[in-house]
């Protein structure tokens, strides 16, 4: 045997365990992608009605969410409105405890003039009933 018919006998040794290794490998290859095609076939068939329900859930999110838009003004107003009305019973409670004050006053000194007026009045009788 020449020396071109060993190099040649070991390209085919080595092209046959390279055949041996490969189809073992091709096989499981095939088996893999087979699986995943089945894979993605499961998530399109599962996923499909869910990513449908989240499209329809962020519509109706996003609906709501124009809703909140459109009553912010509303709210602003009220709590507008509000804060006058604070204001205005806070004039009132100002205004009440004012009259409030001058009536206690005003009380006390018709008291105090009622009686002292039964005082000058008791006095005046008695002075002149004693004479």
């Amino acid at each position: 045997m020449t020396l071109t018919g060993i190099a040649l006998l070991f390209v085919v040794i080595a092209f046959g365990a390279l055949v041996l290794v490969l189809i073992p490998t091709l096989l499981t290859v095939k088996r893999t992608a087979a699986s995943v095609g089945s894979l993605a076939e499961m998530v399109t068939t599962e996923l499909r009605p869910t990513l449908k329900e989240l499209t329809s859930v962020l519509v109706e999110l996003r609906s709501v969410g124009e809703g909140v838009a459109d009553h912010t003004e509303d709210v602003k107003r009220f709590m507008a409105a509000l804060g006058e009305s604070g204001e205005k019973l806070h004039t009132i409670n100002r205004t009440v405890g004012a009259v409030t004050g001058v009536l206690n006053t005003t009380s006390v000194w018709a008291t105090g003039a009622k009686v002292a007026g039964r005082y000058l009045l008791e006095r005046y009788t008695k002075k002149r009933g004693g004479k």
